[in-house]
C-alpha cells in the first residue's frame, strides 16, 4: 500500500502544474458547470489509461523514436489551435449560470478531453515515468507493481480534476456572463500558447535531428 500511497503523491503533483487539460476543464467548468469540467477530465485520462496500456505491451520504445515524436508536436499543435480558436470565437456562447438549464453536449466536453491529451507532452510523460518501471514489469513477477503505480498516479490524478472542479464550482456562483466570456478568451490564449510551444519542440527536434 506504501507504494500505492506513494504514486498518489506523484499524481498529484504532476497535475499540480497548469496545462492544456486543466485550462480546458476550468474553462467548461466554468462556463457549463461541474459535469463539463469533469467531461475534460475524463477524456483526458481515457487517454492516460490507453497510453499506460500501449506502454505496458512495448509501445514506449516506440515513442521514443526521434521521428515518432516530431509528427506528434505537430498534430499536437493543431489541435490546441483548433482548440483556442473556438474557445475564443465562442466565448460569449454556451454559457449556462448556477441554476440554468445546460444544453451542451457532454461528449463534445469529453472529445475536447481526449484532443487536448492527444499530445506529444502527455505520451513523453508517460514514457518518462513508467520507463524505470517498464523494465521491470515485463516479468510476470513484477507486472502488480506496475498496475499498483499506475493506479496510483491515476488516483492522484482524478483527485486533483475532483479539487479542482470544486473549487470552480464554487467560483461560478459568484461570476456572471461577461467575467465567464473573459475567462473563456483567457483559455483561449493560454491554449494557444501551449500549442506555440509544441511548435517550438518541433522545431527543436528538427534542429536536433539534422
Amino acid at each position: 500500500m506504501s507504494l500505492y500511497f506513494a504514486y498518489v503523491m506523484i499524481g498529484l503533483s504532476i497535475a499540480m502544474p497548469v496545462g492544456a487539460i486543466t485550462v480546458e476543464m476550468t474553462k467548461q467548468g466554468l462556463k457549463n458547470g461541474f459535469m463539463h469540467g469533469w467531461a475534460v477530465g475524463i477524456g483526458g485520462m481515457t487517454i492516460d489509461v490507453l497510453l499506460i496500456l500501449a506502454l505496458y505491451f512495448g509501445l514506449a520504445k516506440v515513442l521514443a523514436l526521434p521521428y515518432i515524436q516530431m509528427p506528434l508536436w505537430i498534430i499536437g499543435a493543431g489541435f490546441l489551435f483548433i482548440l483556442a480558436y473556438d474557445s475564443i470565437k465562442n466565448a460569449d456562447k454556451d454559457i449556462t449560470l448556477t441554476g440554468e438549464k445546460v444544453n451542451k453536449s457532454l461528449f463534445k466536453t469529453y472529445r475536447n478531453g481526449l484532443l487536448v491529451a492527444v499530445s506529444p507532452g502527455n505520451l513523453v510523460f508517460w514514457v518518462s515515468v513508467f520507463g524505470a518501471v517498464l523494465a521491470d514489469s515485463y516479468s510476470a513477477n513484477e507486472s502488480s507493481s506496475f498496475i499498483i503505480v499506475a493506479m496510483g498516479i491515476l488516483t492522484g490524478i482524478l483527485l486533483h480534476d475532483i479539487g479542482l472542479l470544486s473549487i470552480v464550482s464554487i467560483t461560478r456562483k459568484i461570476m456572471n456572463r461577461h467575467m465567464i466570456k473573459w475567462t473563456s478568451i483567457v483559455a483561449g490564449i493560454l491554449l494557444f500558447g501551449f500549442g506555440c510551444y509544441f511548435l517550438y519542440e518541433f522545431y527543436i527536434d528538427i534542429q536536433s535531428f539534422f
